[in-house]
Parts: C-alpha cells; structure tokens; sequence
C-alpha cells in the first residue's frame, strides 16, 4: 500500500470517530470531559496526518514530474517541450481522468505497453500518464494499473455507485482480507438489595469478516471515441464515465442483493436480519404508507444504531410513486422528494434494484440502512484488458462482436468485498408494488 493511501486510510477512520462525537452533541446529548478530550485528541491528530499527507502527496507528484524512463537519455526528451504549467486558471483535474487517459493510450496501442508509453510521450501527455505507461506490469493477462491510478478511479466511482454515494466506508484489504471486531451482546447493570449477591455480566464479540471477491465489468468503446488523437479532456471523460457506470453498476448488482457465499459478495438485502424484513401494506392510502415507512425506520432506531450516516435506496419507480402521492387536501405527501430527501434522510436510486420479483413479477424492495457501518474493503489494484475481436453479449442478451461494430472491449477486473459493521443498521422493505403500470 502507498504512503498516501495508507494516511489517507488512517485519516478516514479517525474522522468516522469524531463525527460520532460531533453527531452525538448535535442530537442534544451534552459531551464528557473525557469524550472532550477525546475530540480534541481525534482533531490533532487528523490535522496531523492531513500534514503529511500533503507532504506525501507533493512527493509523489515530484517525483513523477521528475522521472526519466529507461528509454531517454539524461538530456532528456528529445521533442519539443510540452507545457504543463499550473496557475491559478488552471482546470482543476478531473477525477479518473487521467486513468481514462491511460486506457485510451492501451487500447490505442492494443495492450502494448511501450507502445502506450511511446505514444503518451509524443502526445503531450502528462509526465506521471507517460510514467505509468513505462511502468505498469501484466496481471491476470492483461496491465496491472498503478495503485495512485486505481485510487483515482476509485473516487471518480463513488458517484456512480448509490451504496458508496450514500457513504459506505472503503477500507485496504491488505493480502485480500480483512478482519473487523464488533459486540454483539452488551453487559446488563441492575439493582441489587443489601446483602445481595452482585450478578455476573459481561460482553460477547462476533468478527466481521472481509475476503476480496472478484468482479469483472466489460466496457465496449468505440474505436472513433479511443483513436489516437492527443488530450482530448471530453474524449477522456467519456471514455472515464464508461468505465466507472459499467463499474457502479456491477457494483450495486452486488452490494445491495448479493446472496453471498463462494466468490460473490453478500448484499444488505441478505446482511439484514429477518426480523428487520417489512413487508409492504396490502393497500397504499397515505396512512398505510408512512406506517410502512416508519416502522423501517424503527427497526434501526430501536436496535440502538449509530444512525451516522442513514439513507434509502430505492427504484426509480418507487421514488416517482412517492413524488406523486398526495394528501386529502391535494398537496405532496412527500415534498422532500423533490430535494431526493425522504422523512429526513437522503435517498439513492438505482436501477439494479429489482422491479420484477415475487409470484407476479412486479414486486420491488426498499433499503434503508446506516451506511456509515457499511463498509466495503478493497485491494487497490485494477486489472484492465482489451480486444478488439472478442464478442460480448448487451443488455438484451443478443450477442455482439466487436469487430463488426469496430469497438474495443475493456474488461475491467477489482477485487473487494461489502459487509455491516452490526447488521441490525440495515432494515429492508419487500414486496413493493408502488408504481406498476406508471
């Protein structure tokens, strides 16, 4: 793991501790001295590590921009210069940006890597896109993307995928595992008559367990979009935006109705506890909906959860339902909907979210969970391969080739897992049919 993710790892699991705080004073309850001392602790030493993780960070661009490549000489490149000033006009980077650009210079050169690297270096690519090139290994047959890189593509997914939108935490997993403690019965303190035997308590402790599983997104682009033709930043961005949808997507698949076991991950649909599974109400007047809805929000409340970050994801469908309910006088049951807010707390839509359960095939669920005890653990690394012959089926099922649609498959492979910290922070309503036939 880099020195900048490692800090910026540590950084994020302090920061979850003060927020905790911050939202516990927020919500009316008056800090300790000793929790006050803890908050100024947590704030020194987050200040700390955001010290050195600019140190770190300004060293790693250093040392990109003054790499030289096996290939050149100690004069240096022996083509014009390429101007990569930074002022205070500058367009501040786009997220993946400079991954989409790593992947265009692939495909262009089909895998070829010092081709790659050669073409970055005429192109006027930035220097650390053409040392990357020079540097990428092979993986799982095809490149390895470098860790700053992958963390890049990472961040510019978050928006694309709802579990990590709505503030699932992302966590290193180091050798592809990792282990996280948690309690899973408190101790019990009552009163005691004089002369009475004090009674026995204590805690019991279960393990959350992460392992990296798999997953593999296969991105068709056309060779007109990819063709060589210098930076192009709407090219760029494009060809970023087809990776991270087609990688968000396959995400959601997962995370939110994963069935778990093998070399799938286990979604919050299956992480959720049966108690904590509401079916819908039989009719849908008003009444009945924010009784359904509330009692989602009390299998959280009333199971203690941290509620550090709690939100919905839902289908489009059941979201334009809501929007459109009115009350007896006419007016939005919901108007929050229009700010994506639901009852006070924000909602994610996704597609993956099913339409088409139960016996008739139109049923629907609706999540609501404390994603702030969402955690998904990651290896850093992306493998990415491409083919220009290769056929893939789409969204229908029909099988395409590439090379008669004069495309290049990316196949993007990342290794991670999701699960909850408690599983009693996800509630789950099923059998929704709001919506059918809008």
């Amino acid at each position: 793991m880099s020195k900048v993710l490692k800090l910026r790892s540590e950084r994020a699991q302090l920061n979850e501790q003060l927020q905790a705080l911050a939202v516990m004073e927020a919500g009316g309850d008056s800090l300790t001295a000793e929790q006050l001392a803890q908050f100024t602790e947590l704030e020194t030493k987050i200040n700390g590590l955001t010290d050195q993780l600019t140190r770190a960070e300004s060293a790693e661009r250093i040392a990109a921009a003054s790499s030289v490549p096996v290939s050149e000489g100690a004069q240096g490149i022996a083509g014009p210069p390429v101007s990569h000033v930074s002022g205070p006009f500058t367009p501040k980077p786009v997220p993946g940006e400079k991954m989409a650009q790593m992947v265009r210079l692939l495909a262009s050169a089909q895998g070829n890597q010092q081709d790659a690297a050669r073409m970055a270096k005429e192109g006027g690519f930035a220097p650390d896109v053409h040392m990357a090139l020079s540097t990428v290994t092979p993986g799982a047959g095809g490149v390895l993307v470098p860790e700053n890189f992958a963390t890049d593509v990472i961040e510019s997914l978050r928006p694309q995928s709802v579990v990590r939108k709505m503030g699932a935490i992302s966590l290193p997993l180091n050798n592809g595992n990792l282990t996280l403690p948690r309690i899973n019965g408190n101790t019990n303190v009552g009163y005691v008559g004089e002369e009475e035997d004090i009674p026995l308590t204590g805690m019991t402790f279960d393990d959350l367990k992460l392992s990296a599983k798999k997953m593999a997104a296969i991105v068709p682009i056309s060779n007109d979009l990819i063709a060589f033709s210098g930076i192009n930043p709407r090219v760029d961005q494009q060809v970023g935006l087809d990776l991270t949808v087609s990688m968000g997507l396959s995400e959601d698949l997962f995370f939110l109705r994963g069935a778990g076991g093998g070399n799938i991950p286990k979604g919050l649909r299956f992480w959720a506890p049966v108690g904590n599974l509401v079916p819908a109400p039989a009719t849908s007047t008003l009444n009945d909906v924010e009784l359904f809805l509330s009692a989602l929000l009390l299998r959280l409340e009333g199971a203690n959860a941290h509620m550090r970050m709690p939100g919905w994801v839902m289908a489009p469908r059941t979201r334009r339902w809501l929007a459109a309910l009115r009350d007896g006088n006419g007016n939005k049951a919901y108007p929050e909907l229009d700010m994506m807010m639901l009852k006070g707390y924000p909602i994610g839509l996704s597609t993956q979210v099913p339409i088409n359960l139960g016996v008739g095939g139109d049923e629907s669920e609706i999540y609501f969970s404390d994603f702030g005890d969402c955690y998904i653990g990651e290896v850093s690394g992306l493998v990415i391969n491409f083919s220009q012959e290769a056929s893939y089926k789409d969204s229908e099922g029909v099988m395409v080739s590439a090379f008669q649609r004069d495309q290049t498959l990316v196949r993007v492979i990342a290794k991670h897992d999701f699960g909850p910290r408690h599983v009693e922070s996800i509630a789950v309503g099923t059998g929704v049919t709001w919506g059918v036939g809008m």
